[in-house]
């Protein structure tokens, strides 16, 4: 007899069937985008439209660096610097509250947690004119200080952790830390830091990608001489005529360091969700 359990698991031609195709129709977009990157201007407005890559992708790619207003190789490395370290910082920031929250008690700590979930309610686009003019009073207009500062810590983040924490760390670890002489940091650093991967996996890859194409912000406080990418990818444009080719080109570079970072996120999430599987 096959238990109930051994059949939920087992698959079907049908089930390959439909991930096959679900695999294919997440690609595609990418695929196309480096058809139309590595075909001339006139050959991607045939009929019908060109389905495989040309060899036209290093001359586009060309193009985009020699155009002096779309200055991409700064937004490259301005985005770089500043997914980087707000990613950095939103990680460590979240899980530091998110451990204190869920497992250490101190006065207003719900209160506290219920102001920071109040956050959440209100949309960004509201803070930005507020935001904008404390931008130009510190003197950071035209700086990463600027798209980089007042986004270090945030209130998705902290809930996430905290939601986390609260059910993947037990008491008894920490009160076993404590035992045996660890300060809470320590106790942060060493237990419950690793414990937090899967979370901290999830969370830095959705903050990289959120800050990496970031654009409102960016297009408000930056200069065209000192932009991110997306900015960068928005000077490709122009009013009554566009450049696909270039366009499809750069982006397609653009994309490469969002396929790296989930690499190693994912990675981080699948090696901690099988840690706490082998120790549970």
């Amino acid at each position: 007899m096959i238990s109930a359990s051994q059949r939920l698991w087992r698959t079907s031609p049908l089930t390959y069937l439909a991930l096959v195709l679900a695999a294919l129709l997440s690609i595609y977009p990418f695929y196309y985008m480096l058809v139309i990157g590595s075909r001339s201007l006139d050959n991607i407005n045939d009929v019908p439209p060109p389905l495989t890559p040309g060899g036209a992708f290093g001359d586009n790619f060309g193009r985009v660096l020699d155009n002096d207003a779309a200055n991409f190789l700064t937004g490259m490395m301005n985005s770089i610097i500043v997914s980087s370290v707000v990613t950095l910082s939103v990680v460590l920031t979240g899980s530091l509250a998110g451990f204190a929250f869920a497992k250490l008690k101190f006065r207003g700590s719900n209160a506290l947690l219920l102001a920071i979930i109040v956050t959440m309610m209100i949309p960004t686009q509201m803070g930005l004119i507020p935001l904008w003019g404390m931008m130009q009073d510190l003197g950071w207009y035209d700086t990463l200080y600027a798209v980089t500062v007042p986004f270090l810590v945030t209130a998705f983040g902290v809930f996430m952790m905290r939601q986390y924490a609260s059910q993947a760390i037990s008491d008894e670890l920490i009160e076993a830390g404590r035992v045996d002489g660890a300060s809470t940091f320590r106790i942060y650093w060493s237990i419950v830091l690793p414990a937090l991967r899967p979370a901290a996996g999830v969370l830095g890859l959705l903050t990289f990608m959120e800050t990496w194409n970031s654009f409102l912000w960016p297009y408000a406080i930056l200069t065209p001489e000192n932009p991110t990418l997306q900015v960068s990818l928005s000077f490709l444009s122009y009013a009554y005529y566009t450049d696909y080719s270039q366009v499809f080109a750069a982006t397609a570079i653009g994309t490469i360091p969002l396929v790296i970072v989930f690499l190693v996120f994912g990675r981080q999430i699948i090696g901690g969700i099988m840690e706490g599987a082998v120790k549970s």
